[in-house]
Formats: structure tokens, C-alpha cells, sequence
């Protein structure tokens, strides 16, 4: 038998405040361009210099526009197709989890972050990776369990190592300790990021070929435990080898 669960917060950067900033940043306004005398010393430009910039910026709005549009469609597709400028789509989002075996609590907490729990039971006669939601392209995980033609399973956790590339939704979701974003346009002052903190454990009736625990397996009455403590200075991911009979 094969259990996973998982009790903790999924933050969502593409239903964070850090989305609507990046949109606020990148607002249409003109911002004139420095000019530089025969010495490349930067020097005030005149009124036909500020003109043919201002005529350029406005030649290139349809090309802007058009990237706007591509970015916001990029941004639904990750999203199954919810609008992440919707006020509802962090509970939409929700609601499709709900639907999914295995999801026992979602709820936003606001600024995209979710309060989830998380458990199934089965066999492990396939591959695994955690989370997987509908409609929502193929993402790297928190947890993947890779079954290998010799009886051996690999268990990695790439989400849970912040300096690590496996963070889930990359480029959407965050776990970076305390990590205070740039301010936003007219000096709106960035989010602070969740930090990452809690443990990681596996426990198995087999044999464990190897990890990279700072303490190696404990020995309980169900089976041996590897556990690692996760935390902004976490910087290697959770991996382990075990030999299924």
C-alpha cells in the first residue's frame, strides 16, 4: 500500500498581488529615453529628439498590445483556463480541487495563498507526482515517486527546496522565505512572500538504497522514517532511493 498526504499552503503567484502589480508596472505611459552628447555624457534632450521618441512609442502600441494580449491568454491557459484578473477565480480554482479525489481542504486565504490538506491511498504500481489539477498543463511538482523496472522507487521533492528549479508553476508559485518583492508601480510596496517552513518525511517497510537525510533512517514499529527539515535554508532537495519486494 502506498500512502501520500499533504497538510500545509499553496501559494499561487498568477492570484497574488505580485500579478496585479506586474500589470500595474507595465501600464501604458511614456517614459522618454536619456541622450547622450559627442562625450556619451547623458545631456537634456531637445523637443524634436523627445518628439521622435514619443512618435516611435506610439507607433509600437499595437505591437505592445498584441504582447499584453499573448501574456493574459498564456495566463489563463496555465490556470485551466480560469482569468487570473477575475475577483472569483481563486475560489473557482478552488472548487475544481475540491472535485478531485484526494482533496479534503481548499481555502484562499487571500493574496493567492491556499490552505490545503491532501491525502490518497493506493498502490504504488504507477508513477506519482503531487499536485496534479485538471485542465492545468503538465508542471513540475512538489513530489514526484518514479517506479524503476528493477523493483526500486525514487522519491524526490523539488518544491520543497527554495533554490531548487522543481517549485511548482514556475514562474506563478513562490516559496521563498520572507522574500520582499520590488515595489510596484507609483511606489506600491511589493508582497512578502510565504515562508517555507515544516517537515518532509518518508516511512517504508523497504529497503532504503539511499537519501540525502543529514540523519539517515530512524527505525519505527511500521517501517523506517527518513524526515528533513524544510525552511528558507533549505537548499537540497528532498531524494531518496527505496527497494520495493
Amino acid at each position: 500500500m502506498f500512502t501520500f498526504a499533504y497538510d500545509g499552503e499553496i501559494h499561487l503567484m498568477a492570484l497574488s498581488k505580485l500579478a496585479r502589480m506586474g500589470d500595474l508596472a507595465s501600464a501604458e505611459e511614456f517614459v522618454a529615453e536619456a541622450c547622450y552628447d559627442d562625450d556619451m555624457e547623458t545631456r537634456e534632450c531637445s523637443v524634436e529628439e523627445l518628439a521622435e521618441q514619443r512618435k516611435a512609442w506610439d507607433e509600437a502600441a499595437a505591437v505592445r498590445a498584441a504582447s499584453k494580449a499573448e501574456e493574459a491568454e498564456a495566463a489563463r491557459a496555465m490556470l485551466g483556463g480560469i482569468d487570473p484578473a477575475d475577483p472569483a477565480a481563486a475560489e473557482e480554482l478552488a472548487a475544481k480541487l475540491r472535485r478531485q479525489v484526494g482533496w479534503k481542504r481548499v481555502e484562499h486565504k487571500g493574496d493567492g495563498l491556499f490552505d490545503v490538506s491532501f491525502a490518497v491511498t493506493g498502490r504504488i504500481d504507477h508513477d506519482f507526482l503531487f499536485p496534479t489539477m485538471e485542465g492545468f498543463p503538465m508542471v513540475n511538482a512538489f513530489v514526484a515517486v518514479t517506479r524503476r523496472a528493477d523493483g526500486t522507487v525514487r522519491v524526490d521533492a523539488p518544491g520543497f527546496a527554495p533554490s531548487g528549479g522543481g517549485n511548482p508553476f514556475q514562474g506563478m508559485m513562490a516559496g521563498m522565505g520572507g522574500m520582499s518583492l520590488p515595489k510596484g508601480k507609483d511606489g506600491e510596496k511589493g508582497p512578502i512572500l510565504p515562508k517555507i517552513e515544516g517537515t518532509f518525511s518518508v516511512t517504508t517497510e523497504g529497503e532504503i538504497l539511499a537519501n540525502n537525510t543529514d540523519e539517515g533512517p530512524v527505525a519505527r514499529t511500521d517501517g523506517r522514517t527518513l524526515s528533513w527539515t524544510i525552511n528558507s535554508r533549505t537548499k537540497i532537495a528532498p531524494t531518496a532511493l527505496i527497494r520495493l519486494d
